[in-house]
Protein backbone atom coordinates (compact mmCIF):
# COMPACT_ATOMS: atom_id res chain seq x y z
CA UNK A 1 0.00 0.00 0.00
CA UNK A 2 1.32 3.31 -1.02
CA UNK A 3 0.64 6.58 0.03
CA UNK A 4 -0.67 7.72 -3.13
CA UNK A 5 -3.32 5.31 -3.16
CA UNK A 6 -4.34 6.56 0.73
CA UNK A 7 -4.75 10.20 -1.21
CA UNK A 8 -6.85 8.49 -3.93
CA UNK A 9 -8.95 7.80 -1.65
CA UNK A 10 -9.68 10.72 0.53
CA UNK A 11 -9.80 12.44 -2.13
CA UNK A 12 -12.49 10.29 -3.36
CA UNK A 13 -16.18 11.03 -3.15
CA UNK A 14 -17.55 13.25 -0.60
CA UNK A 15 -21.35 13.51 -1.19
CA UNK A 16 -23.59 16.81 -1.68
CA UNK A 17 -25.38 16.51 1.99
CA UNK A 18 -21.71 16.27 3.23
CA UNK A 19 -20.56 19.63 1.51
CA UNK A 20 -23.71 21.25 2.68
CA UNK A 21 -23.04 20.33 6.45
CA UNK A 22 -20.60 22.58 8.79
CA UNK A 23 -21.18 20.66 11.82
CA UNK A 24 -18.61 18.82 13.25
CA UNK A 25 -15.98 19.19 10.70
CA UNK A 26 -13.34 20.72 12.60
CA UNK A 27 -14.09 17.86 15.75
CA UNK A 28 -14.00 15.05 13.24
CA UNK A 29 -10.83 15.52 11.48
CA UNK A 30 -8.94 14.93 14.88
CA UNK A 31 -11.01 11.78 15.78
CA UNK A 32 -9.77 10.36 12.63
CA UNK A 33 -6.36 9.62 12.72
CA UNK A 34 -7.32 8.67 16.40
CA UNK A 35 -9.32 5.86 14.93
CA UNK A 36 -6.86 3.59 13.03
CA UNK A 37 -6.55 0.33 14.30
CA UNK A 38 -10.65 0.55 15.58
CA UNK A 39 -12.89 -2.08 15.30
CA UNK A 40 -16.47 -1.03 13.34
CA UNK A 41 -19.25 -2.83 13.77
CA UNK A 42 -17.18 -5.75 15.44
CA UNK A 43 -15.83 -6.76 12.51
CA UNK A 44 -14.76 -4.42 9.93
CA UNK A 45 -10.59 -3.81 10.97
CA UNK A 46 -9.95 -0.01 10.60
CA UNK A 47 -6.46 -0.91 9.14
CA UNK A 48 -4.46 2.51 8.57
CA UNK A 49 -5.26 5.66 7.86
CA UNK A 50 -5.69 6.85 4.04
CA UNK A 51 -6.95 10.13 4.59
CA UNK A 52 -10.18 12.34 5.03
CA UNK A 53 -11.46 15.65 4.77
CA UNK A 54 -13.99 17.10 7.85
CA UNK A 55 -16.50 14.84 6.73
CA UNK A 56 -15.62 11.81 5.52
CA UNK A 57 -12.33 9.56 5.80
CA UNK A 58 -10.66 5.90 4.54
CA UNK A 59 -9.29 3.47 6.08
CA UNK A 60 -7.47 0.20 4.61
CA UNK A 61 -9.30 -2.94 5.32
CA UNK A 62 -9.48 -6.27 4.55
CA UNK A 63 -12.99 -7.92 3.11
CA UNK A 64 -14.17 -11.31 2.08
CA UNK A 65 -13.39 -15.28 3.37
CA UNK A 66 -11.98 -17.73 3.49
CA UNK A 67 -9.41 -15.20 2.01
CA UNK A 68 -9.70 -11.72 2.49
CA UNK A 69 -8.66 -9.43 -0.03
CA UNK A 70 -7.86 -6.25 0.86
CA UNK A 71 -10.56 -3.16 0.59
CA UNK A 72 -11.14 0.04 1.64
CA UNK A 73 -14.18 1.19 4.17
CA UNK A 74 -15.36 4.76 4.34
CA UNK A 75 -16.62 6.72 7.74
CA UNK A 76 -19.65 9.26 7.99
CA UNK A 77 -20.81 11.57 10.53
CA UNK A 78 -24.27 10.36 11.01
CA UNK A 79 -26.60 12.75 10.17
CA UNK A 80 -29.99 11.99 11.83
CA UNK A 81 -32.05 13.47 9.07
CA UNK A 82 -30.26 12.02 5.84
CA UNK A 83 -28.54 8.74 7.71
CA UNK A 84 -31.35 6.16 6.36
CA UNK A 85 -31.34 7.97 3.11
CA UNK A 86 -27.69 7.46 2.75
CA UNK A 87 -27.60 3.82 3.76
CA UNK A 88 -30.42 3.21 0.84
CA UNK A 89 -28.01 4.70 -1.71
CA UNK A 90 -25.50 2.99 -0.67
CA UNK A 91 -27.56 -0.41 -0.53
CA UNK A 92 -28.94 0.22 -4.38
CA UNK A 93 -25.52 0.91 -5.63
CA UNK A 94 -23.70 -2.43 -3.97
CA UNK A 95 -26.23 -3.92 -6.10
CA UNK A 96 -24.92 -2.82 -9.44
CA UNK A 97 -22.05 -4.45 -11.91
CA UNK A 98 -20.34 -2.76 -14.31
CA UNK A 99 -16.42 -3.39 -15.51
CA UNK A 100 -16.17 0.22 -14.98
CA UNK A 101 -17.69 0.93 -11.99
CA UNK A 102 -15.87 0.58 -7.92
CA UNK A 103 -17.90 -2.52 -6.35
CA UNK A 104 -19.11 -1.77 -2.73
CA UNK A 105 -19.37 -4.75 -0.61
CA UNK A 106 -20.97 -3.74 2.71
CA UNK A 107 -22.85 -1.00 4.28
CA UNK A 108 -23.77 -0.16 8.46
CA UNK A 109 -23.75 2.14 11.21
CA UNK A 110 -21.01 1.80 13.95
CA UNK A 111 -20.11 3.59 17.12
CA UNK A 112 -16.44 4.96 17.93
CA UNK A 113 -15.86 7.01 20.98
CA UNK A 114 -19.35 7.60 21.20
CA UNK A 115 -19.78 9.15 17.42
CA UNK A 116 -22.41 7.40 15.24
CA UNK A 117 -20.99 6.92 12.15
CA UNK A 118 -22.13 5.09 8.58
CA UNK A 119 -19.74 3.10 6.83
CA UNK A 120 -19.05 1.31 3.29
CA UNK A 121 -16.59 -1.05 2.34
CA UNK A 122 -15.64 -1.32 -1.53
CA UNK A 123 -13.08 -2.01 -3.44
CA UNK A 124 -9.83 -0.80 -3.09
CA UNK A 125 -7.94 1.36 -6.08
CA UNK A 126 -4.55 1.40 -6.72
CA UNK A 127 -4.43 4.81 -7.92
CA UNK A 128 -6.41 7.86 -9.24
CA UNK A 129 -6.41 10.51 -12.54
CA UNK A 130 -6.12 13.00 -9.95
CA UNK A 131 -2.24 11.49 -8.71
CA UNK A 132 -1.12 11.81 -12.17
CA UNK A 133 -1.94 15.62 -13.63
CA UNK A 134 0.68 16.84 -11.61
CA UNK A 135 3.53 15.06 -13.42
CA UNK A 136 1.78 16.16 -16.77
CA UNK A 137 -1.86 16.09 -18.96
CA UNK A 138 -2.74 13.64 -20.75
CA UNK A 139 -2.22 13.11 -24.53
CA UNK A 140 -5.39 13.27 -26.80
CA UNK A 141 -5.33 9.65 -27.31
CA UNK A 142 -4.94 8.86 -23.37
CA UNK A 143 -8.07 11.32 -22.87
CA UNK A 144 -10.25 9.33 -25.35
CA UNK A 145 -9.27 5.71 -23.66
CA UNK A 146 -10.27 7.32 -20.62
CA UNK A 147 -13.66 8.63 -21.81
CA UNK A 148 -14.93 5.20 -23.13
CA UNK A 149 -14.76 3.30 -20.26
CA UNK A 150 -16.35 6.31 -18.19
CA UNK A 151 -18.86 7.29 -20.82
CA UNK A 152 -19.75 3.27 -20.45
CA UNK A 153 -20.47 3.37 -16.64
CA UNK A 154 -22.32 6.74 -16.89
CA UNK A 155 -24.52 4.72 -19.36
CA UNK A 156 -25.34 2.10 -17.23
CA UNK A 157 -25.87 4.25 -14.05
CA UNK A 158 -28.05 6.36 -15.89
CA UNK A 159 -30.06 3.22 -17.11
CA UNK A 160 -30.48 2.22 -13.71
CA UNK A 161 -31.61 5.70 -12.65
CA UNK A 162 -28.65 6.88 -10.90
CA UNK A 163 -26.52 10.07 -11.09
CA UNK A 164 -22.90 9.83 -10.19
CA UNK A 165 -22.57 13.41 -9.02
CA UNK A 166 -18.82 13.71 -8.21
CA UNK A 167 -17.62 13.21 -11.65
CA UNK A 168 -13.69 14.26 -11.57
CA UNK A 169 -10.25 13.05 -11.87
CA UNK A 170 -10.37 11.81 -8.19
CA UNK A 171 -13.00 9.77 -8.48
CA UNK A 172 -11.50 8.08 -11.83
CA UNK A 173 -9.31 4.65 -10.93
CA UNK A 174 -7.39 1.83 -11.50
CA UNK A 175 -8.33 -1.11 -9.91
CA UNK A 176 -6.20 -3.97 -11.22
CA UNK A 177 -5.49 -1.86 -14.23
CA UNK A 178 -9.08 -1.76 -15.00
CA UNK A 179 -10.59 1.88 -15.23
CA UNK A 180 -13.21 1.95 -12.64
CA UNK A 181 -15.37 5.26 -11.37
CA UNK A 182 -16.27 5.81 -7.42
CA UNK A 183 -19.89 4.56 -6.75
CA UNK A 184 -20.21 5.07 -2.88
CA UNK A 185 -21.70 8.30 -3.74
CA UNK A 186 -24.12 8.06 -6.21
CA UNK A 187 -27.85 9.74 -6.53
CA UNK A 188 -31.41 8.73 -7.28
CA UNK A 189 -32.09 10.27 -10.62
CA UNK A 190 -33.94 13.55 -10.22
CA UNK A 191 -33.17 13.61 -6.32
CA UNK A 192 -33.06 17.59 -4.97
CA UNK A 193 -29.47 17.89 -2.91
CA UNK A 194 -30.32 21.50 -2.05
CA UNK A 195 -28.43 24.55 -1.73
CA UNK A 196 -23.90 23.72 -1.66
CA UNK A 197 -22.09 26.04 0.68
CA UNK A 198 -19.24 25.88 -1.62
CA UNK A 199 -20.08 24.64 -5.44
CA UNK A 200 -17.13 23.67 -7.24
CA UNK A 201 -16.67 23.96 -11.05
CA UNK A 202 -17.55 20.35 -11.36
CA UNK A 203 -20.48 21.13 -10.13
CA UNK A 204 -23.29 22.46 -12.54
CA UNK A 205 -25.39 25.76 -12.77
CA UNK A 206 -28.21 23.95 -11.78
CA UNK A 207 -27.48 22.16 -8.89
CA UNK A 208 -28.39 24.52 -6.46
CA UNK A 209 -31.84 24.82 -8.07
CA UNK A 210 -33.55 21.53 -9.39
CA UNK A 211 -32.68 18.07 -9.21
CA UNK A 212 -29.78 16.31 -9.99
CA UNK A 213 -30.19 14.52 -13.23
CA UNK A 214 -28.04 13.11 -15.90
CA UNK A 215 -26.93 15.86 -17.81
CA UNK A 216 -24.90 17.32 -14.25
CA UNK A 217 -23.05 14.41 -15.00
CA UNK A 218 -22.11 15.60 -18.49
CA UNK A 219 -21.10 18.97 -17.04
CA UNK A 220 -18.82 17.17 -14.82
CA UNK A 221 -17.39 14.66 -17.37
CA UNK A 222 -16.49 18.40 -19.94
CA UNK A 223 -14.95 19.91 -16.96
CA UNK A 224 -12.38 16.72 -16.32
CA UNK A 225 -11.81 16.19 -19.86
CA UNK A 226 -10.41 19.77 -20.20
CA UNK A 227 -8.39 19.64 -16.98
CA UNK A 228 -6.95 15.88 -17.85
CA UNK A 229 -6.05 18.12 -21.62
CA UNK A 230 -4.60 21.08 -20.09
CA UNK A 231 -3.90 20.42 -15.85
CA UNK A 232 -6.20 23.61 -15.90
CA UNK A 233 -10.02 23.93 -15.04
CA UNK A 234 -12.17 25.83 -17.97
CA UNK A 235 -12.29 29.78 -17.07
CA UNK A 236 -16.35 30.25 -15.70
CA UNK A 237 -17.85 32.96 -13.53
CA UNK A 238 -21.57 31.05 -13.31
CA UNK A 239 -22.96 34.78 -12.26
CA UNK A 240 -21.36 36.25 -14.72
CA UNK A 241 -21.06 34.51 -18.11
CA UNK A 242 -22.96 32.07 -19.92
CA UNK A 243 -20.31 28.93 -20.98
CA UNK A 244 -17.10 28.44 -19.73
CA UNK A 245 -14.39 29.74 -21.98
CA UNK A 246 -12.08 26.58 -23.38
CA UNK A 247 -8.50 26.94 -24.89
CA UNK A 248 -9.13 26.60 -28.94
CA UNK A 249 -5.66 24.80 -28.55
CA UNK A 250 -7.86 21.72 -27.13
CA UNK A 251 -7.98 18.37 -30.35
CA UNK A 252 -11.34 17.81 -32.35
CA UNK A 253 -13.59 15.66 -31.23
CA UNK A 254 -12.60 16.66 -27.81
CA UNK A 255 -12.82 20.53 -28.23
CA UNK A 256 -16.24 19.78 -29.78
CA UNK A 257 -17.56 17.42 -27.13
CA UNK A 258 -16.21 19.38 -24.19
CA UNK A 259 -18.20 22.78 -25.79
CA UNK A 260 -21.12 20.26 -25.82
CA UNK A 261 -20.71 19.31 -22.32
CA UNK A 262 -20.04 22.99 -20.67
CA UNK A 263 -23.51 24.70 -21.88
CA UNK A 264 -25.13 26.13 -19.28
CA UNK A 265 -28.54 25.19 -20.46
CA UNK A 266 -28.83 21.29 -19.30
CA UNK A 267 -31.29 20.49 -22.14
CA UNK A 268 -28.66 21.08 -24.34
CA UNK A 269 -26.03 19.38 -23.59
CA UNK A 270 -24.92 16.23 -25.57
CA UNK A 271 -26.27 13.36 -23.97
CA UNK A 272 -23.62 9.86 -23.08
CA UNK A 273 -24.83 8.64 -26.44
CA UNK A 274 -24.33 11.30 -28.20
CA UNK A 275 -20.60 12.35 -27.30
CA UNK A 276 -19.78 8.18 -27.75
CA UNK A 277 -21.17 9.32 -31.03
CA UNK A 278 -18.52 11.88 -31.53
CA UNK A 279 -15.89 10.13 -30.10
CA UNK A 280 -16.29 7.20 -32.74
CA UNK A 281 -18.21 7.93 -35.44
CA UNK A 282 -19.19 5.42 -37.56
CA UNK A 283 -16.33 3.18 -39.62
CA UNK A 284 -16.51 2.79 -43.36
CA UNK A 285 -16.55 -0.72 -42.98
CA UNK A 286 -17.24 -3.43 -40.19
CA UNK A 287 -14.66 -3.46 -37.54
CA UNK A 288 -14.11 -6.02 -34.90
CA UNK A 289 -14.86 -4.30 -31.56
CA UNK A 290 -13.28 -5.80 -28.08
CA UNK A 291 -16.28 -7.00 -25.79
CA UNK A 292 -17.82 -4.85 -23.60
CA UNK A 293 -17.71 -6.15 -20.17
CA UNK A 294 -14.57 -6.91 -18.06
CA UNK A 295 -12.11 -5.37 -20.57
CA UNK A 296 -9.28 -4.22 -19.13
CA UNK A 297 -7.71 -0.88 -19.64
CA UNK A 298 -5.15 -0.23 -21.39
CA UNK A 299 -2.39 2.07 -18.86
CA UNK A 300 -1.03 5.15 -19.40
CA UNK A 301 2.25 6.19 -19.05
CA UNK A 302 3.57 8.97 -17.24
CA UNK A 303 7.15 10.85 -17.32
CA UNK A 304 8.42 10.13 -13.69
CA UNK A 305 12.10 9.55 -14.27
CA UNK A 306 13.38 9.37 -10.24
CA UNK A 307 10.24 6.41 -10.26
CA UNK A 308 12.26 4.21 -12.65
CA UNK A 309 13.20 1.38 -10.42
CA UNK A 310 9.39 1.69 -8.56
CA UNK A 311 7.76 1.43 -12.02
CA UNK A 312 9.37 -1.34 -13.02
CA UNK A 313 8.85 -3.13 -9.99
CA UNK A 314 4.87 -2.57 -9.95
CA UNK A 315 4.87 -3.58 -13.78
CA UNK A 316 6.49 -7.02 -12.33
CA UNK A 317 4.49 -7.19 -9.02
CA UNK A 318 1.03 -5.61 -9.70
CA UNK A 319 0.54 -3.60 -12.65
CA UNK A 320 -1.25 -0.37 -12.62
CA UNK A 321 -3.53 1.53 -14.76
CA UNK A 322 -1.76 4.83 -14.13
CA UNK A 323 1.76 4.18 -14.77
CA UNK A 324 4.28 7.07 -15.33
CA UNK A 325 6.62 6.08 -17.36
CA UNK A 326 7.18 7.44 -21.12
CA UNK A 327 4.91 6.54 -23.90
CA UNK A 328 5.95 6.53 -28.02
CA UNK A 329 3.27 8.23 -29.33
CA UNK A 330 2.52 5.99 -32.04
CA UNK A 331 1.53 3.29 -29.99
CA UNK A 332 -1.73 1.66 -30.39
CA UNK A 333 -3.89 1.63 -27.02
CA UNK A 334 -4.96 -1.96 -28.08
CA UNK A 335 -1.23 -2.70 -27.73
CA UNK A 336 -0.17 -2.10 -23.96
CA UNK A 337 0.26 -3.76 -21.02
CA UNK A 338 -2.73 -5.49 -19.58
CA UNK A 339 -3.08 -7.57 -16.68
CA UNK A 340 -3.76 -11.59 -17.13
CA UNK A 341 -7.36 -12.60 -16.34
CA UNK A 342 -9.02 -15.84 -17.54
CA UNK A 343 -9.08 -18.47 -19.99
CA UNK A 344 -6.82 -18.54 -22.89
CA UNK A 345 -7.74 -18.25 -26.60
CA UNK A 346 -6.08 -20.73 -29.29
CA UNK A 347 -2.48 -20.40 -30.32
CA UNK A 348 -0.85 -21.75 -33.42
CA UNK A 349 2.52 -22.02 -34.39
CA UNK A 350 4.36 -22.12 -37.85
CA UNK A 351 6.74 -24.41 -39.18
CA UNK A 352 10.37 -23.28 -39.17
CA UNK A 353 11.74 -21.48 -42.17
CA UNK A 354 12.73 -23.23 -44.94
CA UNK A 355 16.52 -24.02 -44.81
CA UNK A 356 19.38 -24.82 -47.42
CA UNK A 357 20.37 -28.31 -47.84
CA UNK A 358 23.28 -29.18 -45.26
CA UNK A 359 26.64 -28.29 -46.81
CA UNK A 360 30.39 -28.91 -45.76
CA UNK A 361 29.07 -31.57 -43.35
CA UNK A 362 26.37 -29.14 -41.24
CA UNK A 363 23.53 -30.15 -40.46
CA UNK A 364 20.83 -27.72 -39.39
CA UNK A 365 19.09 -28.32 -36.08
CA UNK A 366 15.22 -28.01 -36.46
CA UNK A 367 12.29 -27.91 -33.34
CA UNK A 368 11.21 -30.69 -31.33
CA UNK A 369 8.64 -28.97 -29.03
CA UNK A 370 6.88 -25.43 -29.30
CA UNK A 371 5.55 -24.47 -25.74
CA UNK A 372 3.34 -21.29 -26.74
CA UNK A 373 1.91 -18.35 -24.62
CA UNK A 374 -0.93 -19.14 -22.73
CA UNK A 375 -2.95 -15.70 -23.37
CA UNK A 376 -6.24 -14.70 -21.32
CA UNK A 377 -8.67 -14.04 -23.40
CA UNK A 378 -9.64 -10.73 -22.18
CA UNK A 379 -5.89 -9.80 -23.17
CA UNK A 380 -6.35 -11.20 -26.68
CA UNK A 381 -9.60 -8.47 -26.79
CA UNK A 382 -7.21 -5.55 -26.02
CA UNK A 383 -5.30 -6.45 -29.66
CA UNK A 384 -5.94 -4.42 -32.56
CA UNK A 385 -4.13 -5.82 -35.77
CA UNK A 386 -0.82 -7.90 -34.50
CA UNK A 387 1.26 -7.51 -31.13
CA UNK A 388 4.90 -8.71 -32.91
CA UNK A 389 7.47 -9.87 -30.29
CA UNK A 390 10.62 -11.80 -31.54
CA UNK A 391 12.68 -13.78 -28.75
CA UNK A 392 16.70 -15.13 -29.39
CA UNK A 393 17.28 -17.83 -27.96
CA UNK A 394 20.63 -19.86 -27.42
CA UNK A 395 20.34 -23.58 -27.38
CA UNK A 396 23.28 -26.00 -26.13
CA UNK A 397 24.51 -28.92 -28.17
CA UNK A 398 21.73 -31.54 -25.84
CA UNK A 399 19.34 -28.91 -27.69
CA UNK A 400 18.06 -27.02 -24.65
CA UNK A 401 17.47 -23.52 -24.22
CA UNK A 402 19.85 -22.40 -22.35
CA UNK A 403 19.14 -18.65 -22.32
CA UNK A 404 16.17 -16.24 -23.90
CA UNK A 405 16.67 -12.52 -24.76
CA UNK A 406 14.04 -10.21 -26.24
CA UNK A 407 15.50 -9.09 -30.40
CA UNK A 408 12.57 -6.81 -30.44
CA UNK A 409 10.15 -6.56 -27.52
CA UNK A 410 7.72 -4.47 -29.82
CA UNK A 411 4.69 -2.31 -27.93
CA UNK A 412 3.96 -4.57 -25.23
CA UNK A 413 5.81 -5.21 -21.79
CA UNK A 414 3.25 -7.85 -20.90
CA UNK A 415 2.74 -9.92 -24.44
CA UNK A 416 6.85 -9.43 -24.36
CA UNK A 417 6.68 -11.42 -20.87
CA UNK A 418 4.45 -13.97 -22.20
CA UNK A 419 6.94 -14.46 -25.51
CA UNK A 420 10.08 -14.85 -22.81
CA UNK A 421 8.38 -17.38 -20.73
CA UNK A 422 6.78 -19.61 -23.79
CA UNK A 423 10.37 -19.73 -25.30
CA UNK A 424 12.93 -20.50 -22.85
CA UNK A 425 10.50 -23.81 -22.56
CA UNK A 426 11.26 -25.09 -26.18
CA UNK A 427 13.12 -28.12 -27.29
CA UNK A 428 15.20 -28.49 -30.20
CA UNK A 429 16.98 -30.72 -32.52
CA UNK A 430 20.54 -30.07 -31.96
CA UNK A 431 22.69 -28.51 -34.98
CA UNK A 432 25.34 -30.70 -36.75
CA UNK A 433 29.01 -29.67 -37.36
CA UNK A 434 30.84 -32.69 -39.49
CA UNK A 435 28.51 -35.41 -37.14
CA UNK A 436 28.96 -32.94 -33.66
CA UNK A 437 26.30 -32.00 -32.18
CA UNK A 438 26.76 -28.02 -31.28
CA UNK A 439 25.57 -25.00 -30.19
CA UNK A 440 23.30 -22.91 -31.93
CA UNK A 441 20.71 -20.12 -31.96
CA UNK A 442 17.01 -19.11 -33.22
CA UNK A 443 15.03 -16.58 -33.36
CA UNK A 444 11.25 -17.08 -32.25
CA UNK A 445 8.66 -14.77 -34.18
CA UNK A 446 5.66 -14.53 -32.72
CA UNK A 447 2.73 -12.81 -33.79
CA UNK A 448 0.02 -12.11 -30.91
CA UNK A 449 -3.71 -11.66 -32.53
CA UNK A 450 -7.20 -12.10 -31.27
CA UNK A 451 -7.83 -14.91 -32.51
CA UNK A 452 -4.60 -16.77 -31.63
CA UNK A 453 -0.74 -16.76 -31.38
CA UNK A 454 1.83 -17.67 -34.48
CA UNK A 455 5.06 -18.33 -33.83
CA UNK A 456 8.08 -18.48 -36.93
CA UNK A 457 11.09 -20.47 -35.21
CA UNK A 458 14.44 -19.18 -37.59
CA UNK A 459 17.80 -20.28 -37.05
CA UNK A 460 20.08 -17.36 -36.24
CA UNK A 461 23.92 -17.01 -36.08
CA UNK A 462 25.00 -18.13 -32.32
Amino acid sequence: MSSSSGRMHASGDVALDDRRSEGQGSRMTESWKRWEGQVAEGKVHLRQYLGGSDHSAVYLTEFGAPEPRKAAIRLIAEDPQNAERQLARWNRAAKLSHPHLLRLFQTGRCQLENTELLYVVMEYADEDLSQILPQRPLTPAEAQDMLLPVLDALSYLHANKFVHGHLKPANIMAVDNVLRISSDGLYNAGESIGAVNKPSVYDPPETATSGISSPADVWSLGVTLVETLTRRLPAWESAQQDEPVLPESLPQPLLDIARHCLLRDPERRWTVSEIKARLQPPAPAPVEQPAVGAKPFAKWRYILPVAVGLILLAILAAPKLFNRGPEPPHRAVAEREVAPPAASAPSTALEPAKTKPPTGGVVQGAVENQVLPDVPQRARDTIQGVVRVTVRVAVDPSGSVTGATLDSAGPSKYFAGLALEAARRWKFRPKQVDGQNVASAWLLRFQFERTGTKVLPVPAAP
